[in-house]
């Protein structure tokens, strides 16, 4: 009787980098950027099967030139190649986050639209939860229907953060303004202007 082999599943390589939200989990494969993970992120919010580090690996190397730029005002947009796992659903959801422009919030109700499923609010907020490329497929730029802040697997402080470095409208949050957020990787509170100027396509997955 012949042996069936199953396919070999991909190498995943990571990388942690510093930043100012925080520790930042960068995990590739050689397809692409398959998440950014936070440093308190929750284990069973992204599960992957992580094969070692990746220090040298051209994508993550990449993504920390790219995420580096992007924190200094210097990047709008982000180009290295997306390797996400999710279900159908999930990721056409990504892909809707994909398409909201820097400096611009929208809502889960308008990507529920977006999507041509309006009933599914709530579907599209577990699916931005499990987001597993956080900042490059940008999940902190939806927030409530009212404008408010809502849930975000970086904190609330950081998501407020790259709305400020953003130069967002001001999301009603309860204490956090966007004129004096605090950096969640720094000592100090800050004031992050927007500067950025680069101008590239969103990709999808």
């Amino acid at each position: 009787m012949a042996t069936t082999h199953k396919p070999k599943a991909k190498p995943y390589v990571y990388k942690w980098m510093h930043s100012p939200v925080g520790k930042l989990k960068l995990v590739a494969t050689d397809d692409g950027l398959a998440a950014i993970l936070w440093e308190r992120d929750r284990p069973r919010r992204v599960r992957l099967e992580i094969d070692g580090a990746g220090d040298g690996h051209a994508i993550i190397m990449e993504t920390e030139r790219q995420l580096e730029e992007y924190f200094a005002g210097r990047r709008t947009t982000f180009t290295v190649p997306l390797d996400p796992r999710g279900t159908p659903f999930q990721r056409e959801v990504w892909n809707a986050l994909l398409t909201i422009p820097f400096g611009e919030t929208r809502s889960y109700g308008q990507i529920a639209r977006q999507i041509r499923n309006p009933a599914a609010v709530r579907a599209v907020g577990a699916a931005n939860g499990r987001n597993p490329i956080s900042i490059v497929t940008p999940c902190h730029r939806v927030v409530g229907a009212t404008g408010k802040l809502t849930g975000f697997a970086g904190g609330l402080d950081a998501k407020a953060f790259l709305l400020a470095l953003e130069g967002a409208s001001q999301p009603r949050s309860a204490g956090i303004t966007l004129r004096q957020v605090r950096c969640p990787g720094c000592a100090t509170d800050t004031t992050t202007p927007r500067t950025g100027t680069d101008a590239t396509t969103h990709q999808s997955f």
